[in-house]
């Protein structure tokens, strides 16, 4: 039986917890402010401060209290050796769905700068349902800017098929942009132009 460590555990509840998000139906008559099994629980985005995603992550898992923190693999030298660590996709961010009482949490930790009110819920959690679908697929992603203008595309062959961004096509064809438009962050990967269609 194959031994799974803590790291590995956390990760797995992650996936499997934006995949039940997005597997919810709500219907066109009923908007409903929760996203997960939790009552009265929505996405938040926590504003943490320096250094402290991670920490912040395991207080939660302790208070049983989901969250997702994407994370990248970066290399980084000490003296002579190259070392691979597992760093935060946005550094200072980290996304929890909690009740109210779970944010008061999170902020007595003293680990959180401030809290940010996620509005559109639905897209949020389609966004980092693309974030998340990129990383499991190990794709490079790099810091782009947020942009307001760009054309929806998504990718229709490839590891990465079926995922869905934003494409400049004036500045950059090859490279599709992933946002999440609460936190005006974004990320991109590089990708084949010939890869990409236009999606209504």
């Amino acid at each position: 039986m194959p031994v799974v460590n803590v790291k590995q555990r956390q990760d797995l509840r992650q996936s499997a917890f934006i995949d039940q998000c997005l597997t919810i139906e709500i219907s066109d008559s009923e908007v409903k402010p929760a996203l997960s099994a939790q009552a009265k629980a929505v996405w938040h985005v926590l504003h943490t401060r320096s250094r402290q995603e991670k920490a912040i992550s395991k207080a939660l898992v302790a208070a049983g209290i989901e969250y997702y923190l994407p994370l990248t693999n970066r290399g980084t030298y000490r003296g002579r050796r190259k070392f691979i660590v597992a760093e935060p996709l946005f550094p200072s961010y980290l996304f929890m769905c909690g009740t109210v009482e779970d944010t008061y949490f999170a902020i007595a930790t003293k680990r959180v700068a401030n809290v940010i009110r996620v509005n559109d819920q639905l897209r949020f959690v389609s966004e980092l349902h693309q974030i998340k679908c990129a990383l499991e697929n190990k794709a490079q992603l790099s810091p782009y800017k947020y942009i307001e203008i760009g054309k929806r595309a998504r990718v229709t062959g490839g590891p990465f098929i079926g995922l869905e961004g934003l494409v400049e096509d004036h500045v950059r064809p090859d490279r599709l942009v992933l946002q999440v438009a609460a936190l005006g962050r974004a990320t991109s990967l590089e990708i084949d132009a010939d890869l990409l269609e236009k999606v209504d």
